[in-house]
């Protein structure tokens, strides 16, 4: 997995289906890692997929869906929407335009079985062979089903029915009781424990180690040494530990299964978000095809109450779309012809003609999923040192086996009891909790995110999110709306609405954004505006014109200067409304001061809520901003933020966060992602804010869908709640099989009698991956700021 400068990287995100144990990911990290053109390879068994980066120069996803498949596992190919995607289709490398795609997809391209027709099961979400994750969990829970109807006999006449239990039945067919326990474990070997035996020589052949290699070995162990007991006369057998054993490990793997499953849900959700029909217009004729048929280009029929397909742009008609599901913003969005629109988003009730811009892969839900994915796939540092640890563990487990079994017997013990030692060692250091320990915390924590329109780029990022002790905000556009606002009017020797009225109807002719302001505040509080006439705009001072016979100056101090308008009283009430850190704009009526018009730029309405939140967990608010001090420092006063940085130079923004850090704190920069990219990048977490359905933005490591600055507590609670989980699962993985291996060994044999059947070693160790998992999907329950009705 050597990486170099001279390869070109694409990024694939791989369906591989049938990873029943966390372990399992070894093999095809190992697999895969040995191939030509392969760079990185990291696999995520909870989510049954794969991010592998590779040279595209060198190899296609072709081969890696050829490579996994020669591991034992499935593949579809891209872990995609299949209903909106082509899986086989190469993926497009960084930094390239995604290609547009002008025709559909091959009939039957990735059609038949092979494929499927689920699209959870192309995410990924799929299981043993082409099955889906429930049909896997259901396939285990019929392969324990057996093991454990076949034990209760086993276990009725062998050594522990008779001694422990106080049973003496007689052997059915008047056989020996070995020969009859041999006959009813044949289908628990042959059918409910193949599934070990099969990923054990998968493992073997990609020449590593995992949990399969560790339940053969043990099972199989068990039931050779009890058949050559059995054939050669007769004695101490323990078909019943084999067995037993067989079934606690299913019945664990079977409830841990069903609660990995869970961690998939948001991907899932997002999945049923895409229709997977569309009606199109072609040849003046309205036809329904798959969505996965649209072409670039298409003009898609939209009908009240019905799911956009894919992305693109109104030709024609009004309507009110519910981006909720796609963006987190929770109001309509007002769509009329040249508006953008989302796939998957509502149209709420008007008919829209849209025009397919981007399609498939290249979509918006498209590319999120792919974040999302990518995001839990990646490896914490924790994770990956936790994985090495797995490998080894195994190693240790099989020569700790050996060597107990060789104790045992040195110390003259007989080899029934010798061998289940061994066993029990051999099943209980099983390294499947330590596999699960992060991967899972990692799939609820990215999930959690995605259903807030929080969306990580990968878990170094969850990590960091966890440690920020300063969040530094850009004021316009994150704290405020970006758009000035009329904040205060003083008329004076004419009424207030008068004044608008007159001021209103020069700047309604004006393009500057603090016209519009006061155009937008003169038609709600003072409508029936007049028209303006020889209109004169003075670039940088305002603009003048005649309305209803009055000549009417709007503008700054020079113009009025210019114009050789006195403002007398009103001069101290502008300088105050200056002070204040508003911009102050006058309206003189025939060479008059009639009044001063007070504009800022306001808060959001979430941002006092988004402060408080940040002030509650603990971290320090900075405001970083290119505007004077006292507009600053209004600002600041308004929410409570403690640091204002103002008159700040753009280019000069990375250089305030690198003083920040130099006071050795963790700091988070939150900006657009466009202007605010160097500081996003110098800072120990880059947070794109209203990056709406724009999720390819480079140099953040968070992306918020919404423009709510509430998104930013919420981001590092998730990061804590997970690096919370993280660690307690890694901890009890680590302190569990500490504990348990010297038991298992029989170290407290002698002194205390204290000793392990290979039944409860299974049950033990099955019982820490499930507790590993339920622990992980309790953060679900976190605690996290209510989102805002709308983030402005």
């Amino acid at each position: 997995m050597t990486t170099g400068d001279t390869k070109e990287r694409s990024t694939a995100v791989l369906d591989v289906s049938g990873l029943q144990w966390a372990s399992e990911q070894n093999v095809v990290r190992a697999a895969l890692s040995r191939r030509p053109g392969v760079i990185e390879v990291e696999v995520n068994p909870v989510g049954q997929t794969a991010i592998v980066v590779f040279d595209p120069r060198v190899t296609s996803l072709a081969e890696l869906r050829r490579w996994v498949r020669e591991c034992g596992y499935h593949c579809a190919g891209q872990s995609v929407p299949s209903h909106v995607c082509d899986p086989l289709a190469e993926p497009d490398p960084p930094g390239v335009a995604p290609a547009v795609r002008e025709a559909p997809a091959e009939p039957g391209e990735h059609a038949g079985p092979e494929a499927g027709p689920s699209p959870h099961e192309m995410m990924g979400h799929g299981g043993h062979g082409a099955m889906s994750m429930e049909a896997m969990a259901a396939d285990m829970r019929n392969r324990f089903l057996v093991a454990a109807v076949l034990s209760v006999p086993i276990l009725i006449w062998s050594p522990i029915g008779r001694e422990v239990l106080g049973l003496d039945v007689p052997v059915p067919f008047g056989l020996r009781e070995d020969v009859w326990a041999l006959l009813l474990s044949l289908p628990v070997i042959f059918y409910s424990s193949w599934i070990f035996f099969d990923g054990a020589v998968r493992a073997l052949r990609a020449r590593t180690l995992d949990m399969m290699v560790l339940v053969a070995v043990a099972i199989g162990a068990g039931w050779l040494y009890s058949l050559y007991i059995t054939l050669t006369g007769g004695g101490e057998v323990f078909y019943e530990a084999a067995t037993v054993l067989a079934a606690f490990v299913l019945l664990g793997h079977w409830f841990e299964m069903r609660a990995r499953g869970g961690a998939n849900d948001a991907i899932r959700a997002l999945l049923d978000l895409a229709p997977p029909k569309a009606v199109v217009i072609r040849d003046g004729e309205q036809v329904e095809i798959p969505t996965a048929e649209v072409v670039a280009g298409d003009v898609l029929l939209v009908r009240p109450g019905a799911k956009i397909a894919v992305d693109g742009e109104v030709m024609e008609g009004e309507s009110e779309v519910d981006e909720s599901m796609v963006t987190g913003e929770s109001l309509p969005v007002h769509k009329a012809p040249g508006s953008a629109v989302v796939g998957a988003t509502i149209n709420k009730n008007g008919t829209l003609r849209v025009r397919a811009t981007k399609v498939g892969a290249d979509t918006a839900l498209a590319q999120i999923v792919k974040l999302v994915q990518q995001a839990q796939n990646s490896k914490a540092p924790g994770q990956r040192l936790a994985d090495r640890a797995a490998f080894w563990l195994v190693l240790v487990a099989l020569i700790g086996g050996g060597l107990t079994l060789a104790v045992w017997l040195l110390a003259g013990a007989a080899a029934g009891t010798a061998m289940l030692f061994a066993i029990t060692v051999v099943v209980i250091t099983c390294p499947d909790a330590l596999g699960l320990a992060t991967p899972t915390a990692i799939m609820v924590g990215t999930g959690l995110g995605a259903k807030r329109g929080v969306l990580f780029k990968n878990a170094m990022a969850l990590e960091t999110a966890a440690r920020i002790q300063t969040v530094v905000m850009d004021k316009t556009g994150t704290l405020t709306r970006g758009e000035p606002e009329v904040t205060d009017v003083i008329a004076d020797g004419i009424e207030e609405a008068e004044l608008l009225r007159l001021a209103a109807a020069v700047e309604r002719e004006s393009e500057h954004p603090l016209a519009e302001a006061v155009v937008r505040y003169a038609d709600a509080h003072a409508p029936g505006g007049s028209r303006a006439r020889d209109f004169e705009n003075v670039p940088g001072h305002g603009a003048l014109a005649d309305v209803d016979g009055r000549r009417v100056v709007v503008g700054n101090t020079k113009l009025m200067r210019v114009e050789g308008v006195d403002l007398g009283p009103l001069a101290a009430r502008r300088e105050e409304l200056a002070a204040g850190g508003r911009t102050a704009v006058i309206a003189a009526v025939d060479g008059r001061a009639a009044g001063v018009i007070g504009i800022a730029d306001a808060p959001r309405d979430s941002s006092p809520a988004a402060v408080a939140a940040l002030h509650e967990a603990g971290v320090e608010v900075v405001m970083l901003t290119g505007d004077n001090e006292a507009t600053a420092r209004r600002i600041a006063d308004r929410l409570g933020i403690d640091t204002v940085i103002a008159e700040v130079l753009p280019g000069d923004k990375a250089a305030k966060i690198a003083e920040l850090q130099r006071d050795g704190r963790k700091v988070a920069m939150v900006g657009d992602g466009v202007n605010d990219a160097p500081a996003l990048a110098q800072a120990d977490l880059g947070i794109a804010i209203g990056a709406g359905t724009d999720v390819a933005i480079e140099t953040a490591d968070v992306v918020l869908m919404r423009s709510d600055p509430l998104d930013v507590p919420t981001a590092l609670l998730i990061g804590r709640g997970t690096l919370r989980k993280m660690r307690q699962n890694l901890g009890w993985a680590i302190g569990y099989n500490a504990i348990a291996l010297p038991i298992a060994a029989g170290v407290f044999e002698p002194a205390f009698g204290l000793v392990l059947r290979p039944e409860i070693a299974a049950l033990s160790m099955s019982g820490s991956s499930f507790i590993v998992a339920v622990n992980a999907l309790a953060l679900k329950g976190l605690r996290l700021p209510r989102p805002t009705a709308a983030g402005g």
